[in-house]
């Protein structure tokens, strides 16, 4: 059997519903399984919030299909930011990007060991807990690893596991539904607008990841096309999870027990059939949900060094592809979050890791915000070849609004994961130094 065959073997191209699997896999995480009772104290209201959020990412879902119809090559905003505003623009997007995949697989893999943890106790052992963490990460790599075939069946296979029993919560919970459990519409004591804002800023990172199918163009089949519809259709089926499944925990969980509930899911499935089986259940579930997470984040977190590379802004080592996945992108991923977790449960200091969890809020937005501003340049500068006239009106109003809730998010991060974000990302500048200088050399030998 050829290279060719081989490649081609294990290689395939993403449909639409694998390519939709990818977008709501990435943007649910584990993080639904809180967020009832992180919003709880709140009241209702953060309903609401939850509501405007969900407009401004659809916004944003829109304003990727249609960047993605113009440049539908793997990299995404990467793509988009330097197309618009040269190299230096699209390094720092690809930059990071780059450092919030790799950070979030470190507290995915956490994360998911506590869950692990109600099926098989391992925290007793320190040694324990860190393989867990890490053959956590490193199964989904291998898949990556295996090839772009390997990484949709894993994808789509977790994502129909993980929504079903979603799903039961989300729908089911409509029919066990009290409004006495409700509590009251402002809890908090403070003003409308202040509740509102409040809970958004725990809600506002739930819809990151909306980005997932424009990164991974190059592997989506008729991109296009397939790219944009992708990420509407993945970012509704994520809101529709995220509001229903609050709404119906907040209806079958007493107020005052959800307010101090540890597993809203959990207890609001105990309340909906009785019993305590109800634990096993959302543990199980929550699992499978960071394992797809990981599965679709690994993926991304090779594609936008991968296409940086192939322009020269990355090593070329992460230009190089087998079977459909750039390998080397996919290892030192892997590798620097494995170090990330292995830091986390020896170093003994919660806050560090904490702080840097929170920065990649931070370095995931400055990617949405180049998009939306390349986006708004192209309208501005009336680029033929960037801009549909017949729907000029429409896509400027989209872009502003993406920029604005981009916006949000960067002030949503905090002060402290600003300042972090920034230094990282200054960081990347000598990098950039580096790169541009030597790709300058080749250029320079070239001609000569």
């Amino acid at each position: 059997m050829t290279t060719q065959e081989t490649q081609s073997k294990h290689a395939r191209q993403f449909g639409l519903p694998v390519a939709t699997a990818l977008v709501m896999g990435n943007i649910i995480g584990g993080g639904i399984f809180l967020l009832p009772a992180s919003v709880a104290p709140f009241g209702t209201i953060s309903l609401v919030a939850f509501a405007v959020l969900t407009a401004g990412a659809i916004t944003l879902a829109l304003v990727f299909g249609r960047l993605a119809e113009r440049h539908p090559q793997t990299g995404g905003p990467y793509v988009y930011a330097r197309a618009a505003f040269g190299d230096f623009a699209g390094f720092l997007a690809a930059w990071s990007y780059w450092i919030t995949t790799w950070v979030s697989n470190a507290a995915l893999a956490v994360a998911a060991v506590g869950y692990l943890d109600v099926l098989i106790p391992v925290h007793e052992s320190k040694a324990a807990t860190i393989t867990a963490a890490l053959v956590l990460q490193w199964l989904p790599a291998l898949a990556n690893l295996a090839g772009t075939r390997y990484v949709g069946a894993v994808q789509l296979v977790a994502t129909v596991l993980k929504f079903a029993p979603l799903l039961l919560v989300a729908v089911g919970g409509l029919f066990f539904f009290d409004p006495a459990n409700l509590g009251p519409f402002q809890a908090g004591g403070q003003s409308g607008l202040g509740a509102i804002s409040a809970s958004a800023a725990i809600l506002l990172f739930s819809y990151l990841g909306v980005e997932s199918a424009a990164v991974s163009a190059g592997e989506v089949r008729d991109p296009r096309r397939n790219v944009g519809r992708a990420t509407i259709l993945g970012t509704l089926g994520a809101a529709v999870i995220y509001l229903l499944g609050t709404l119906s925990v907040f209806g079958t969980v007493p107020h005052n027990t959800l307010v101090a509930s540890t597993a809203p899911f959990t207890d609001a499935v105990n309340s909906m059939f009785g019993g305590s089986w109800g634990g096993t259940a959302v543990a199980l579930a929550a699992l499978v949900s960071m394992v797809g997470a990981l599965n679709g984040w690994t993926l991304l977190s090779a594609q936008t060094p991968y296409a940086a590379a192939k322009d020269g802004l990355f090593p070329q080592v992460f230009g190089k592809k087998r079977r459909g996945v750039p390998t080397v992108g996919v290892l030192v991923t892997a590798v620097l979050a494995s170090l990330l977790t292995v830091y986390n449960y020896t170093a003994g200091s919660k806050g560090v890791f904490e702080i840097l969890v929170l920065v990649t809020t931070f370095t995931a937005t400055v990617p949405y915000l180049l998009s939306t501003a390349a986006q708004i340049y192209f309208l501005a500068s009336g680029r033929p070849e960037r801009v549909s006239r017949s729907r000029l009106v429409r896509d400027a109003v989209l872009a502003v609004l993406a920029f604005g809730f981009s916006m949000w998010l960067v002030a949503g991060s905090g002060y402290e994961a600003v300042y972090q974000g920034v230094l990282f990302l200054f960081a990347g500048v000598l990098v950039y130094a580096w790169m541009a200088a030597r790709k300058q050399r080749d250029r320079a030998g070239t001609e000569a």
